[in-house]
């Protein structure tokens, strides 16, 4: 009896990307094992099993959009499992070179594969073609491996059956129903006439030119290169690393290789090979006559910006090589995109916070009867919804397309909050319906979460201005870089205490250093600077919070 696995509740997430498949069909797996990751643009989520059983059928594939109770695959019981495996081996295998044996042969035809609906993705790069003219394929093996400015994903095959014709090269551009190959499918019907010779072509040399010799690069088996059991993503790493992935032993789940696995191959002393070997793999053509698509260079990142690569360290000296948190990892990629991406300016300006630093200690023993912190964050939080309201594009976002502003009409802040696992951005909702006491019980609960890894996606979603806080560990200044899609991000370091003239007489009074960064295509200066200095105002009288 086959049991159907769905997508669990995920939040409020809907329409996700599916980045890796973790399981294959006759894997046996247990209870909490990882199924699927899924990827959205705030965080990746592993799916665990409900239960145990043996993989019998896959019905996703990565690139596949997903929401709560989308099927992911048919398991069977181990139990009965064993009990049909069993039955099948005692049944005696047909064989056409068995003596009298008359093989029955089902008819055969050609059929166009395409590439599926991939989502709103268009004019997406080839970065690899994981097929020879051929191969004998099995439904959802994978063809191709796609890549975009949001993720990679892989292709499979909606059908079985032997590669004819391949219509596509490594650096070509494809959108839904592009046409990736000729596939040679029993029981099929030709619907079309082929324009190319059926016979076979052989494969070029991997390094592309005639007479390479063994001592240029290690031989590369294609075939265990195309099936290692690695990502989209930890692919592209070993070809700019130039190293080949069926040589690498993954630590990861079932075997899986990690971008760690690769990168320590690199600094254990595993030999490399040509990237011209690697690359070679992917722009196999079958057409000798039409020249594949020059590669994209290897050592090239998004927006065409050449990458720093490392060098081999271990011969410096010992090393070790640390995987990066899960956090760590989604965190580096979304702040490089944002920073790619948004033309960033930061304002700098200061607030006197003395009469409110006085009233936040006459209530901090109040707020600890009632078991929570009362902490400076609150204020600041007041004060950033008080801007937004007086300045409202600070609370808006620049439409995909970069012509409208789309105008949010809710106050919530995002807080950045550092975790042994790297620095997550939980969001404080409706911080504008709430009192100073109320948003203080709330910070601490979902600061706590944050840091014993307890967030959940929806904690993290729909904020529309955040707020990054230095002040307890020290500084004077930095720059913090915009959350994108929000526009706007307030950086905060330790108050300082410093001598001022007031009113004629020099006293003492409590400074507080305050940065807002923004995206310059939606805030110019002007806006930007009459934003803080509203703040600045707010901070400077408890009264004004009212106002």
């Amino acid at each position: 009896m086959s049991i159907e696995i769905h997508v669990p509740d995920i939040g409020n997430f809907s329409d996700v990307d599916v980045i890796e498949v973790l399981v294959n069909v006759g894997d046996t797996i247990a209870i909490d094992d990882a199924l699927i990751t899924l990827e959205s643009d705030k965080a990746s989520m592993d799916i665990p099993a409900p239960r145990g059983g043996v993989v019998k059928e896959i019905r996703i594939a990565v690139g596949d959009k997903v929401s709560e109770g989308n099927l992911i695959l048919l398991l069977e019981d181990s139990a009965e499992t064993s009990v049909n495996v069993a039955s099948a081996a005692a049944q005696p295998k047909l064989s056409s070179s068995a003596a009298g044996a008359t093989p029955v042969t089902a008819p055969t035809g050609l059929e166009e594969i395409q590439v599926p609906d991939i989502g709103n993705f268009k004019d997406v790069d080839v970065i690899e073609v994981l097929v020879q003219v051929g191969d004998e394929v099995a439904a959802e093996d994978s063809l191709i491996t796609l890549e975009s400015d949001k993720a990679s994903m892989e292709i499979p095959s909606p059908k079985a059956g032997k590669v004819k014709e391949i219509k596509i090269a490594v650096g070509d551009k494809v959108s839904e129903g592009s046409l990736i190959l000729v596939l040679e499918v029993a029981g099929a019907k030709s619907g079309f006439d082929s324009a190319q010779p059926s016979g076979e072509v052989p494969p070029r040399s991997l390094s592309g030119v005639e007479g390479n010799t063994p001592t240029q690069s290690p031989p590369v088996d294609a075939e265990a290169f195309r099936r290692a059991h690695a990502s989209p993503s930890v692919r592209r790493i070993a070809r700019e690393l130039g190293v080949d992935v069926s040589k690498v032993a993954g630590t990861g789940q079932h075997g899986r290789i990690t971008e760690s696995d690769v990168r320590a191959y690199c600094g254990t002393g595993g030999q490399p090979v040509a990237a011209a070997s690697v690359a070679a793999l992917a722009t196999t053509s079958p057409a000798a006559s039409t020249p594949a698509t020059p590669a994209k260079p290897a050592a090239s990142g998004e927006m065409g910006i050449p990458l720093i690569t490392q060098p081999n360290w271990s011969q410096f000296g010992a090393v070790e090589t640390v995987p990066m948190s899960r956090i760590n990892k989604l965190s580096a990629k979304h702040l490089h995109r944002a920073w790619l991406n948004v033309p960033q300016v930061t304002h700098f300006d200061e607030a006197d916070i003395t009469e409110l630093e006085a009233y936040r200690n006459s209530m901090k023993g109040k707020a600890k009867e009632l078991g929570f912190n009362f902490t400076p964050l609150v204020f600041m939080m007041k004060a950033v919804v008080a801007g937004l309201k007086e300045y409202p594009k600070f609370n808006s976002a620049m439409d995909d397309a970069g012509e409208n502003l789309i105008q949010r009409k809710f106050y919530n802040i995002g807080i950045a909050v550092d975790t042994p696992d790297g620095l997550v951005v939980p969001v404080i909702k409706d911080v504008d319906r709430k009192g100073l006491f109320e948003l203080a019980r709330e910070l601490g609960e979902v600061s706590k979460k944050a840091r014993e890894g307890k967030l959940k996606a929806v904690d993290m979603q729909g904020g529309c201005f955040s707020i990054s806080s230095l002040g307890g560990i020290g500084g004077t200044n930095f720059t913090p870089i915009v959350n994108a899609p929000e526009v706007g991000i307030l950086g905060l370091t330790r108050a300082q205490d410093r001598l001022k003239r007031v009113n004629g007489e020099i006293v003492d009074r409590l400074i507080q250093p305050l940065a807002v960064s923004y995206d310059h295509r939606v805030i110019d200066g002007a806006y930007a600077a009459r934003f803080v200095s509203h703040i600045a105002f707010v901070l400077s009288d408890v009264r004004n919070l009212i106002l």
